[in-house]
């Protein structure tokens, strides 16, 4: 049987900023493909790269040169009216903070109910919250959820909105080791029902999940790292 292509193919793509003293290479002209199911991590120190990369994979970004393709698509002949909607429909975003991520004036449900409807999609709150381990938070302020509980919410987030792909910046580097715990048994879930998730990390334990890690360094891409994805199937 044929491999289904990839998720996102990346070709020569670089990112340039500008600074008062001349042009910066963020990211020098990396190819890659990223699989359709399971977790991908970035892998690199703190200014490797991984970060913007990340906003260029999420389409906050174009890159300055390079072929970049999401499902098959060409994004780099999208508008910025196409790439916004090609982000709301299909693309999930969680932030390193997980606060940063939910409405803290709405309720746990309801915060589900408002991704959801971003999306244009409905949901069944207490249906995510048991998938995730949150069963009869339903009615809790978010406040009064733990760090992981709440970035474990913000993954259920982007399950409300039905995302193809879930995009994770640093997602447990904010947190300390029970809390981290809980957001890696979420990612352990979401590899078991066939997700994308892609995130960027440098922690061992998120790394050590990943079917597929990219090697980063100094912007450049310093190889790739396969890992037997069965071991993590549910």
């Amino acid at each position: 049987m044929l491999e289904p292509p990839p998720i996102y193919r990346l070709e020569g793509v670089g990112v340039d900023y500008s600074t008062p003293a001349g042009t910066v290479t963020g990211v020098h002209d990396i190819t890659l493909d990223i699989p359709r199911t399971g977790l991908t991590v970035l892998a690199g120190p703190s200014g490797s790269g991984k970060s913007t990369l990340l906003r260029v994979l999420g389409l906050f970004e174009r890159p300055a040169r390079g072929d970049l393709t999401f499902a098959s698509t060409d994004v780099g002949t999208l508008n910025n009216r196409q790439r916004r909607a090609l982000r709301r429909d299909q693309l999930g975003l969680v932030f390193q903070n997980p606060i940063d991520n939910l409405f803290e004036h709405l309720d746990v449900a309801d915060n589900l109910r408002a991704a959801a409807q971003s999306a244009g999609q409905r949901c069944e709150p207490e249906d995510i919250l048991g998938r995730l381990g949150l069963d009869g938070t339903g009615s809790w302020r978010v406040s009064a959820l733990s760090g992981g509980q709440q970035q474990r919410l913000a993954f259920g987030c982007t399950l409300a909105r039905q995302c193809a792909v879930i995009l994770a910046d640093e997602p447990t580097s904010q947190l300390d080791e029970a809390s981290a715990d809980l957001v890696l048994d979420t990612v352990r879930y979401l590899v078991g029902q066939d997700y994308a998730v892609l995130a960027t990390s440098h922690d061992e334990r998120l790394i050590e999940l990943a079917s597929r890690v990219a090697l980063l360094r100094d912007g450049r891409l310093e190889g790739v790292r396969e890992h037997d994805l069965d071991q993590y199937r549910y």
